[in-house]
C-alpha cells in the first residue's frame, strides 16, 4: 500500500473514485491514517487499525475534509492509536466524554438556576422577585460555572458590591442564594451534597436590617394618585386598587375575574394565593368597584391584569416602579411650583409598593379603626385564642373601615374646591 506525506495540495488533487467504488490515499507519517474519496468526490479522513474487541482491522471515519483540518485529523488519529494501544475503544471513550460534557452542562449554575426558576419560582407568590435576583445578580457572575465549584467565598465576594447598594437587596440576594442551593442539594441530581451558603449568617454578613417605617405623605399620595390615573391599563388601575384595598401586591396582581363578585362587592382571595393559606375576603368600596368595572376583559384569560395576551398576570415590576417614581417626582415639582415654592428643593425618598400597606394601616389608625379590624383589613389573621374561639367574619366592620379609608383617601387626592364648605349634619 503506497504511502505519501499528505498535504492540502495532494488532497485537493484527488479525483472521485469510479462509480460504485471508493479509494484511499495513505499518509506516511501516521500508520493507518489516510483520505478516502467516494465516487461523488466526497473526501474524509479515516483510520484503519485493529480496534479493541475485533480480530480484524477496520476503517473508521475521523471527520470530513473541511469539517476538520489535516492537522486536526492527524492529531485525532494519533490519539485514537494511543487509546487502542491501551485497549480502549476510541468511540466508546468519545461517547463517555460526550456524556460527561452533557452532565457538566446540566450542572452549571445556569442550568440549575433555570430548573429552580421553573420548578419553584413559577409557582410561588413572590417567585418573580427571586427570579429577578437570580437573573440580575447571580447569573452574570456564575452562569457557566459548575454549581459544585461555587464556594462560600464566591458568595461573600458577590454580596459585597450588592451590600454597598443597599442592605435589603443584599439580604434578599443571600436569602435567594440559600434557597437555591438548599433546593439543589435536596434534588440529589446535581452532584451537590452541601450548600456553600449553609454557614453564612445574614446578620453577620449583611448586618441588622432596620425596620421599614416609610409612609407616603399626603402630597406624595396626591402625586401617586394623579400619575396612576394617567397610567394606562394595567399598572395604573392596579396602583389605585392597592391603595383602596391595602392588599398585597402579588395577591392583587394575580387576581382573577372568578374571584370578583361585583354584585355583592366582594373580592375573595383563594387560600393557595393568600399568604396565611386561608381564604381572605376583601370588601370592595364604591371607588374600587368603579375601577374594576372599567377594566378590559379578554377571552383568553381570567386575569384582571395582564399584558401578555393572557399567558401571565401583570405586576408592578422594577422598571415600571422606576418610571412611576420619575413621573411622581415631576408631579411633586409641578405641585411645588404652583404653591410658589422652589421645585428644585423637592425630592422623592425611596419607597416600595409594599409601603402602600403601611399607608393604609397608618390612616386606619388615624381614623380610630380598632387595631384588630385594621389588621384584618391588611389580611393579618387572628391570633392566639381569638383564632380558635372568635369565628365572626367581621365583614361589616371591614367594609366600614375601608369605606372610611376611601373617603379619607379621596379627601387627600381629590380635595373639594376651596370655596366649598362641608355642612355638618344637624343633630336630631
Amino acid at each position: 500500500m503506497a504511502r505519501r506525506t499528505l498535504n492540502y495540495r495532494i488532497i485537493r488533487a484527488l479525483k472521485p473514485a469510479k462509480a460504485g467504488q471508493r479509494h484511499e490515499t495513505w499518509d506516511s507519517l501516521v500508520p493507518g491514517f489516510g483520505v478516502r474519496v467516494t465516487d461523488k468526490g466526497a473526501k474524509s479522513f479515516v483510520l484503519v487499525t485493529r480496534y479493541p474487541g475485533s480480530d480484524n482491522p477496520a476503517r473508521r471515519t475521523l471527520g470530513g475534509c473541511g469539517e476538520i483540518t489535516l492537522e486536526q485529523a492527524r492529531i485525532k488519529a494519533r490519539e485514537w492509536l494511543a487509546l487502542v494501544a491501551k485497549g480502549i475503544d476510541p468511540q466508546i471513550e468519545a461517547e463517555r466524554g460526550r456524556l460527561a460534557q452533557q452532565r457538566k452542562a446540566a450542572t452549571t449554575f445556569a442550568a440549575v438556576a433555570e430548573d429552580f426558576i421553573r420548578e419553584k419560582c413559577d409557582h410561588e407568590r413572590q417567585g418573580f422577585e427571586s427570579e429577578r435576583i437570580i437573573r440580575k445578580e447571580l447569573l452574570p457572575a456564575w452562569a457557566a460555572r459548575p454549581i459544585t465549584e461555587i464556594t462560600s467565598l464566591d458568595i461573600v465576594l458577590l454580596l459585597k458590591p450588592i451590600k454597598a447598594r443597599g442592605l435589603r437587596m443584599a439580604s434578599a440576594t443571600l436569602a435567594t442564594i440559600k434557597r437555591l442551593f438548599g433546593w439543589a442539594v435536596d434534588q440529589h441530581v446535581y452532584g451537590l451534597t452541601a450548600s456553600p451558603a449553609d454557614r453564612l449568617k445574614p446578620k453577620a454578613l449583611v448586618g441588622e436590617l432596620p425596620p421599614r417605617q416609610r409612609v407616603l405623605s399626603d402630597q406624595e399620595l396626591v402625586a401617586l394618585w394623579r400619575v396612576a390615573k394617567r397610567m394606562p391599563y394595567s399598572h395604573g388601575p392596579m396602583l389605585q386598587l392597592l391603595l383602596l384595598t391595602g392588599a398585597r401586591h402579588q395577591e392583587l396582581a394575580g387576581a382573577r375575574w372568578g374571584e370578583i363578585d361585583l354584585t355583592n362587592k366582594l373580592w375573595t382571595v383563594p387560600a393557595e394565593r393568600f399568604k396565611s393559606n386561608a381564604t381572605h375576603v376583601v370588601p370592595l368600596v364604591g371607588a374600587a368597584v368603579e375601577i374594576i368595572d372599567r377594566l378590559p376583559r379578554f377571552r383568553r384569560t381570567d386575569f384582571l391584569f395582564t399584558l401578555s395576551a393572557g399567558k401571565a398576570h401583570s405586576r408592578i415590576s422594577h422598571d415600571v416602579k422606576q418610571r412611576l417614581d420619575k413621573r411622581m417626582l415631576r408631579t411633586l415639582k409641578a405641585m411645588a411650583r404652583m404653591r410658589g415654592e422652589d421645585p428644585a428643593s423637592v425630592e422623592l425618598k425611596g419607597w416600595t409598593v409594599h409601603d402602600l400597606r403601611r399607608v393604609v394601616r397608618s390612616h386606619l389608625a388615624a381614623l380610630r379603626v380598632p387595631d384588630s379590624i385594621a389588621e384584618m383589613v391588611l389580611g393579618h389573621g387572628k391570633r392566639g385564642l381569638q383564632r380558635i374561639y372568635d369565628q365572626h367574619s367581621y365583614a361589616a366592620e371591614l367594609r366600614e373601615a375601608l369605606t372610611l379609608w376611601a373617603a379619607r383617601l379621596r379627601s387627600i387626592v381629590e380635595p373639594p374646591p376651596a370655596n366649598v364648605v362641608a355642612m355638618r349634619r344637624a343633630k336630631v
